[in-house]
């Protein structure tokens, strides 16, 4: 192949690892500690902090006066006032604004700009190279899935496809109770046959593990105050700056009853959060747990063929509705999950074991249906190991293995250059774009960068440098028999060919191995081998060998004292 073509080769590698690694760049480059660990929480966290920073910023706005300038942080607002000259918007100010839009859509303007920048974050951080429980800190959770009792309910044998597909609903039932940490978004996946892993990083509550696992509390039905509820609704209409704590959450009145509690009605809006469409009083007596719910499942009725849910409560559960609803024929029971309604009905008479919900779409009705069966896990789960890694812990670790990597590239460097002169130098470049490659890749493909990775990617630096040294001293080796300096760079790199392609496919057939096979733990560094492997073959016989043949004879220098003059 043509020199121009190997360059073009390179140019198109290069630039699809800048490709791969900006997202990286972006993320822990401009991207601040504080709206890291924000952008990492869940999204009703980031809805949350949203609202609240709205309700502060429209009280910071009411508060100033009516004839100073909209401030800088709050100039997006001006996209709200409409049939307004290019001039007057540049000079608008606070009175105008209110007198030109209401308060409740520079609310919800305020929520969305915030909103937007932390999805924007939390998109960029799924696109960045992730870094492992035991470099970030965090909580690793080790379940065993109980098949047995599993068994006992189905009163029969599992066969390997229902258990399989129980599990993953296990996994789906658990990504749907991640609020319950309030820290960042766990990685829930299945390892092995008959075991789920979660992992959770920055400071999570082993304490509420529990909570968790089991969904206590998570789901209840509760019945709706409609007098609170009209009354909270007419009151926050003329106060809509009164309706959220800076905090993010719902003010309680104190016109509320007792034993009432102010929330909201939500649906899941296009990011995947759920929106506030109303507010709502609920009773926390009575109510029953969702622990009660023994199936739910999405159906269509006989007669009109509207999408339903149908739901069947246990012997217990059906007592405690049946004493609850008869009570309240008449009323709205909410279905609420982790304080916030979900969905709400009318009691239109006492209910029982068996109860179908209607009225809603078909998207509707099957996320309703997942809801109330996420009460309960349909495989039951006990914890085989627990671990805490400490955040300061992972700090120190990616401090350690930093500068073992900075250390260990260092002495390479030196080493190569000391020995093998301008060609060390050569190899020394082909290292840093090897180190590039194997950053950008796993940034990617979004991989995992643990601690073994790092050991990874030091053995990597060696073996790569091992392929370089062999591919010299072939040089060297025709040089001394009197071979002309590009004839020997040609040979040199024909026989070293063989030698390094021999050594690099073992080693990735054992990479490969404990890829499959491996732990967690092993697999990170054997991922981080493999891609390393690949890269060092690439810089080494490609680029390296690229950069050799461009040189003219004069300048390819093996080695200190052998400078090898043209002919």
């Amino acid at each position: 192949m043509k020199a121009t073509g190997r360059i073009a080769i390179i140019v198109v590698v290069i630039a699809i690892c800048i490709w791969f690694l900006y997202p990286t760049i972006v993320w822990y480059g401009s991207v601040s500690q504080a709206d890291r660990e924000l952008a990492l929480g869940t999204n009703s966290q980031i809805r949350d902090y949203a609202r609240g920073q709205a309700s502060k910023g429209l009280k910071a706005l009411k508060a100033a006066s009516s004839s100073d300038p909209v401030p800088e942080e709050y100039s997006y607002l001006k996209s709200l006032v409409k049939n307004v000259s290019k001039s007057e918007l540049k000079k608008l100010d606070i009175g105008t604004l209110f007198s030109k839009t209401s308060e409740q859509s520079i609310f919800d303007r305020i929520e969305s700009e915030f909103r937007t920048r932390y999805m924007g974050y939390k998109k960029a951080s799924q696109n960045a190279l992730q870094l492992g429980l035991d470099l970030k800190g965090g909580l690793s959770i080790l379940l065993d899935v109980d098949i047995q009792s599993f068994e006992a309910k189905l009163g029969r044998t599992a066969s390997e496809a229902e258990i399989s597909a129980a599990i993953d609903q296990d996994i789906e039932v658990l990504k749907s109770r991640i609020d319950q940490f309030g820290v960042t978004e766990p990685e829930i996946r299945r390892q092995g046959m008959d075991q789920i892993l979660i992992e959770v990083s920055g400071e999570a509550d082993p304490e509420r593990v529990d909570t968790f696992l089991r969904g206590k509390g998570s789901l209840k039905f509760q019945i709706v105050d409609n007098a609170a509820t009209k009354k909270a609704v007419t009151y926050f209409n003329q106060h809509p700056d009164e309706l959220f704590l800076e905090d993010g959450s719902f003010a309680q009145p104190d016109f509320l009853p007792k034993d009432a509690v102010l929330t909201g009605y939500y649906v899941s809006d296009e990011y995947g959060i759920d929106e506030l469409v109303n507010i709502c009083v609920i009773l926390d007596n009575p109510s029953i747990d969702g622990s009660y719910i023994a199936n739910a499942v999405q159906e269509f009725e006989q007669i009109q063929n509207k999408p339903v849910v149908n739901f069947t409560l246990t012997e217990e559960g059906g007592l405690q509705m049946y004493a609850l609803t008869k009570e309240h024929v008449g009323d709205v029971m909410a279905v609420v999950m982790d304080g916030n309604v979900k969905t709400q009905a009318t009691i239109n008479t006492a209910l029982n074991t068996s109860i179908q919900i209607s009225g809603f779409s078909l998207d509707e009705a099957k996320e309703i249906a997942f809801l109330l069966k996420s009460a309960t896990l349909p495989i039951e789960v006990s914890v085989a190991s627990q671990r805490t890694i400490g955040a300061s812990l992972g700090e120190d670790a990616v401090r350690v293995g930093t500068f073992a990597i900075i250390i260990g590239f260092a002495l390479v460097v030196i080493f190569m250059f000391g020995y093998y002169g301008l060609s060390g130098l050569v190899a020394d470049l082909g290292l840093v774009l090897n180190m590039f490659m194997i950053i950008s890749i796993l940034g990617g493909f979004k991989s995992t960068f643990t601690l073994t990775g790092i050991a990874g990617l030091i053995l990597t630096l060696g073996m790569a440098v091992d392929a370089n040294v062999i591919i010299f001293e072939r040089i060297k080796e025709q040089l001394a028999i009197g071979a002309v300096p590009r004839n020997a760079v040609f040979v040199g790199y024909k026989e070293a060919f063989w030698t390094i392609m021999d050594s690099n496919i073992t080693t990735m057939i054992a990479a490969v191995v404990l890829i499959i096979l491996g732990s967690s733990s092993v697999r990170g560094f054997a991922t981080t081998l493999a891609i390393g492997l690949c890269s060092s073959v690439f810089c080494s016989l490609f680029v390296c060998h690229l950069i050799m043949d461009m040189t003219n004879d004069k300048q390819i220098h093996i080695g200190w004292g052998r400078k090898v003059n043209g002919r």
